[in-house]
């Protein structure tokens, strides 16, 4: 590693599923790593355990009745202790971090990312709602602010490293793969009888409960596209999806002279999550490797439109631009706790967030406050809605 000295890390929702998996890697790599603050937002004996184990400066649980059982349960070591939602947006501004994992999960890791670009922290992005609500901001802050933002997602992870070294040469298009998620083969008919308890099991990855709904009905993906723009530059009808159910390839990149770079890997977030943290370097680690004697075949499919309508929604709001991403975005993360709920059906999931976008003020250039008063109404209209 770089300057010979650990990289201090602030992981906003270190008891996740990315959040874990991130530490995983500080125990793979001790001598590169330091865990400088872990956050939470109510899963209190996770975070507990974390920094019993991993000794933070500080911690941090945004749920304030847990505040008094988390600096009791820590009182006995010299780590400090904070509550509420305001604690996480203060705590990545501290000197001494170098990186900010940010894996926090939807709207409520924005404004956290803002204060950790304008103190000048590297971003380690997992938090994907931050680009999709307000990609143009954060990007014109990173730019003020020359902090770089370092992308977790594998997908993105993987577009990333295929522009390594390519950085003169015209990008025709970026190529996101999918993998289908568990209702890939379902008929119309059947979708509209799925349980939740059907939707939580993916078929390749181990994600939390909230990306594991929206990799199922594709809004996932559609997030992915409209980070993308973001993150890389280039224009909605230059990012193509395709179903791979493998998931072994976890994106491509066709340049214009028609040669496509893919990167390929198990399906282990644990490895895009590493290269965020070391990069330019790569470090060794146990994960597993691909069998190529178990791997017989890599397949490919579009994905269909009609049995999936988020994935549209998603490139619909992105083509329109303004605060619509926001709206979509604000509209999904109540349909997917409805569902999780069992307060609404799969299929009733894309109606509602279609309904959000027909039904929201249009505004072409929003600020911070258009951002935050679009989520606060379109959510508010989704819940009376259900």
């Amino acid at each position: 590693m770089e300057e010979n000295r650990k990289r201090r890390l602030a992981i906003l929702g270190s008891t996740g599923s990315i959040g874990t998996q991130t530490l995983q890697v500080v125990e793979e790599h001790p001598e590169c790593f330091e865990v400088y603050a872990i956050t939470a937002g109510n899963r209190v004996d996770d975070l507990i355990a974390q920094a019993r184990k991993f000794m933070p400066e500080a911690a941090v649980i945004a749920d304030e009745t847990k505040y008094q059982q988390l600096k009791e349960a820590l009182s006995d070591l010299p780590i400090k202790t904070y509550g509420g939602y305001e604690a996480i947006c203060q705590i990545v501004e501290s000197s001494p971090i170098d990186i900010v994992v940010t894996a926090m999960v939807g709207f409520s890791g924005l404004r956290p990312t803002i204060n950790a670009i304008k103190a000048g922290k590297a971003i380690a992005l997992a938090n994907k709602e931050t680009m999709v609500v307000a990609g143009e901001l954060i990007n014109a802050l990173a730019n003020q602010y020359r902090t770089p933002i370092l992308p977790v997602d594998s997908e993105h992870s993987a577009i990333f490293q295929c522009l390594a070294g390519e950085m003169h040469n015209k990008v025709e298009k970026l190529i996101l793969t999918a993998s289908g998620g568990p209702f890939r083969t379902f008929t119309k008919e059947q979708l509209e009888h799925v349980t939740k308890e059907q939707a939580l099991k993916h078929p390749n990855w181990s994600m939390g409960a909230k990306i594991t709904i929206d990799s199922a009905t594709m809004m996932n993906k559609g997030f992915e596209v409209m980070e993308a723009k973001w993150l890389f530059g280039v224009g909605a009808e230059d990012i193509e999806v395709v179903i791979h159910p493998q998931s072994v390839i976890h994106s491509m990149v066709q340049f214009e002279d028609g040669a496509i770079k893919a990167q390929l890997g198990t399906p282990d977030m644990r490895l895009p999550i590493m290269y965020a943290l070391t990069y330019p370097q790569r470090l060794s680690s146990s994960f597993d490797r691909i069998n190529w004697d178990t791997l017989k075949e890599l397949t490919f499919e579009r994905p269909d439109l009609e049995l999936f309508p988020n994935l549209q929604h998603a490139y619909t709001a992105l083509s329109q631009g303004g605060n619509m991403p926001c709206v979509v975005n604000a509209a999904n993360e109540v349909c997917v706790a409805a569902f999780l709920n069992d307060r609404v059906k799969f299929t009733e999931m894309p109606k509602l967030i279609e309904r959000a976008m027909q039904s929201t003020p249009y505004i072409l250039a929003p600020t911070l406050e258009d951002y935050l008063e679009t989520d606060k109404e379109v959510r508010r209209r989704v819940e009376e809605w259900i």
